[in-house]
């Protein structure tokens, strides 16, 4: 996959949905899911303060703050996972068991 991917931004849309999000960090939802200390996408469990908000679809490929788009992610996985859709996730993930198994 390669590292460049064109990200046509919304810059409108950005700044409404990261104000949302900024919004939902106050609640009661938003902090049950931090007291579950589980990332998404590593499955391991961290400290609350040890957890950062995902947007599973990423704001800029115009991802929504929601509750079904938003979720607890450690600082490793979110640094790992960057820009990229869940879709790229699986491509990814795909290229580098066939990558390992050479």
């Amino acid at each position: 996959m390669p590292d460049w991917i064109e990200i046509n931004k919304d810059p409108k849309h950005i700044a409404h949905e990261r104000q949302k999000a900024r919004e939902m960090r106050s609640t009661q939802w938003w902090l049950a899911q931090l007291q579950k200390g589980i990332c998404h996408y590593c499955g391991e469990k961290f400290p609350s303060d040890q957890l950062t908000m995902d947007h599973i679809v990423p704001v800029s490929r115009g991802g929504r703050s929601n509750k079904a788009n938003i979720v607890p992610c450690c600082k490793e996985c979110n640094n790992d996972k960057k820009y990229l859709t869940p879709a790229e996730l699986i491509l990814r993930r795909l290229e580098n068991e066939e990558n390992n198994e050479r």
